[in-house]
């Protein structure tokens, strides 16, 4: 299958490593323009010079903290004076916060609920209005597994993640009519910068690479995903192939969750 992202321009968060890297990757493979946002501008350049090197395609980076919601609206008019206008919305930026329901604070509640459900909502709300004039658009909301089933442990970022879906089902019902189609991808262990940072916080008495194969036997597929494996998935979402499909939460886990 012909995967064609032609004419349409992608916007991800948390674009400059990881999923958000690989995602933009295989967008500009497909034939899009590309807008990646994140923290840090130097990683932002380097990444998109990298893909555009490869691609082909026009990619850009900026700098844009989405907690902070100045930052997205200043960043939004950048984004529509240099593209024009925006096709696809991929809500990646997040992290693993992970606190005890008993010492939760409000105050890192908010800044998860600051941080992974307040921006995805702004920048949809604000790649609406393009999108219906043209009668064409898709949003991704990514998440985790969790999100459905959340274990012991694990707020405020499962409470968060499932709300994003929730949110994504409210606004696929809302914006089916004008053919923009929101969907969720709801991750599971995908090899990214972070399992550098598990294996040294565990300390194994073993290499990287056995460390990575170890962890990926509790997984039915027996081994951890790879960002390449989850952006095929994202891709194939936000193109005219995927043109029924609206208000799922897909996993994208190797068959990890007991929920589909």
């Amino acid at each position: 299958m012909l995967i064609s992202l032609k004419g349409r321009v992608a916007l991800i968060t948390g674009g400059s490593q990881g999923l958000g890297k690989a995602m933009g990757l295989r967008f500009a493979e497909s034939g899009a323009d590309v807008v990646l946002l994140a923290r840090r501008q130097a990683l932002l350049d380097e990444t998109a010079q990298e893909i555009a090197a490869t691609s082909g395609q026009r990619v850009k980076g900026y700098a844009c903290d989405v907690s902070d919601a100045a930052q997205v609206e200043s960043v939004w008019s950048e984004i529509e004076k240099d593209f024009g206008k925006v096709d696809i919305v991929v809500n990646n930026a997040g992290s693993s916060a992970r606190h005890p329901i008993e010492s939760l604070s409000m105050e890192k509640l908010q800044a998860d609920i600051d941080l992974k459900l307040k921006p995805a909502l702004r920048l949809a709300q604000l790649a609406i209005p393009a999108m219906k004039q043209q009668q064409w658009g898709r949003i991704i909301n990514v998440v985790n597994i969790g999100a459905k089933a959340p274990p012991a442990g694990t707020a405020p970022t499962c409470m968060t993640r499932a709300a994003g879906i929730a949110m994504t089902k409210v606004m696929s019902k809302e914006l089916a009519p004008d053919n923009i189609l929101v969907n969720a991808l709801c991750v599971g262990q995908i090899m990214s910068e972070q399992w550098v940072g598990y294996y040294n916080n565990d300390k194994p008495d073993m290499t990287f690479d056995e460390y990575v194969a170890m962890r990926g036997k509790v997984i039915p597929m027996q081994r951890i995903g790879q960002a390449e494996e989850f952006a095929n998935v994202a891709c194939f979402l936000s193109s005219d192939a995927a043109s029924y499909v609206t208000g799922v939460a897909i996993n994208v886990d190797g068959g990890m969750s007991p929920v589909t």
